[in-house]
């Protein structure tokens, strides 16, 4: 006796299980006029778009890549073109694994060149410059969909140069003080997105310099703060990296904090954020990976502050603190 197959059924009940996590934006150009081609494909690229094939283009689906696939479209239709979008999840043949590593890869791919280039610029270098790299950076973290984390070495990259070009911000020498010098309740700005350096600073903030602030979470890379605001780990910011510094090193050095087991913690931050083995703490392995847990269950980034900041009271209390 031949056993009946399952194999549509089961192809349908896994369709009907995965919850769509692409937008797929699907085209035909006409042959003329030979501008739109060359048109749609700047437009895709300005998207952040990865092709799957060549006329097959995917964003991940969320409400801004849709509208931006949807005016895409009519654009493409305006010009005598076919155009549609679908919501889909992919099943066989490529992975979210496989599209995630294609954007993000584009990406580390901008973000290179822009390091590369904000490193050749010396102290003599036309204020324009610093303008146009920043431009290339804004741009770039528009469309990083998935959070590269060469962004951060882009980032290091322009604000060493602009220091080089620039000098010190006098904004950035004024603020250096005990944390008795600073006003209370501060909005402190970062990157969306918060990991390692970013959940540690907002802790050492709360806990010792600002008991009342607040914490914002901004995508644009050249971000201009408002009246109260204060920026940390992040492009041109008043707190981030110095030299070989992470962020909480360096906010540890401004306000005077020389309390030892802050001193541990700061070792232990600079070598998960910095991947350089500095210090070679033996709590560093199991920080990094309580901390990766957090992001990878967690992606609000409030929560995420909450969690961490619970780690760090703990990592804090087992240093010794008040022993």
């Amino acid at each position: 006796m031949t056993l009946p197959t399952r194999t549509e059924p089961l192809a349908a009940e896994a369709a009907q299980s995965a919850a769509p996590a692409w937008l797929l934006l699907i085209h035909h150009l006409p042959p003329k006029p030979d501008y739109l081609r060359v048109k749609v494909r700047r437009r895709l690229e300005r998207l952040g778009a990865q092709p799957v094939k060549s006329s097959v283009y995917v964003l991940p689906l969320r409400p801004e890549t849709l509208e931006d696939f949807q005016w895409l479209a009519h654009e493409i239709r305006a010009d005598g073109g076919e155009a549609t979008i679908c919501a889909a999840s992919f099943l066989s043949g490529m992975s979210d694994d496989d599209l995630i590593a294609s954007f993000r890869s584009a990406r580390d791919s901008d973000y290179a060149d822009i390091a590369s280039a904000a490193a050749a610029v010396d102290h003599d270098a036309a204020e324009a410059v610093l303008t146009r790299l920043a431009k290339r950076l804004t741009s770039a973290a528009g469309v990083d969909h998935f959070a590269s984390p060469t962004r951060a070495e882009a980032e290091r990259a322009l604000e060493a140069a602009e220091h080089r070009v620039r000098g010190a911000s006098p904004q950035v020498a004024t603020m250096a003080g005990a944390p008795g010098d600073m006003p209370r309740g501060r909005t402190w700005v970062t990157r969306s997105g918060v990991f390692v350096d970013r959940i540690a600073s907002a802790w050492l903030i709360r806990r010792f310099i600002d008991p009342d602030a607040r914490f914002a979470f901004v995508a644009a890379a050249r971000y201009r703060p408002a009246p109260n605001e204060l920026r940390f780990d992040m492009f041109d910011a008043e707190f981030t990296h110095e030299g070989d510094n992470c962020t909480f090193e360096v906010l540890l050095a401004r306000f005077g904090l020389t309390d030892p087991a802050l001193a541990t913690l700061a070792e232990i931050v600079h070598d998960i954020d910095l991947k350089d083995e500095k210090f070679g703490r033996p709590e560093t392995p199991g920080v990094s990976a309580m901390l990766e847990g957090i992001a990878a269950t967690t992606s609000d980034d409030a929560a995420r502050l909450d969690r961490g900041a619970q780690l760090f009271d703990g990592l804090y209390a087992a240093l010794g603190v008040g022993r």
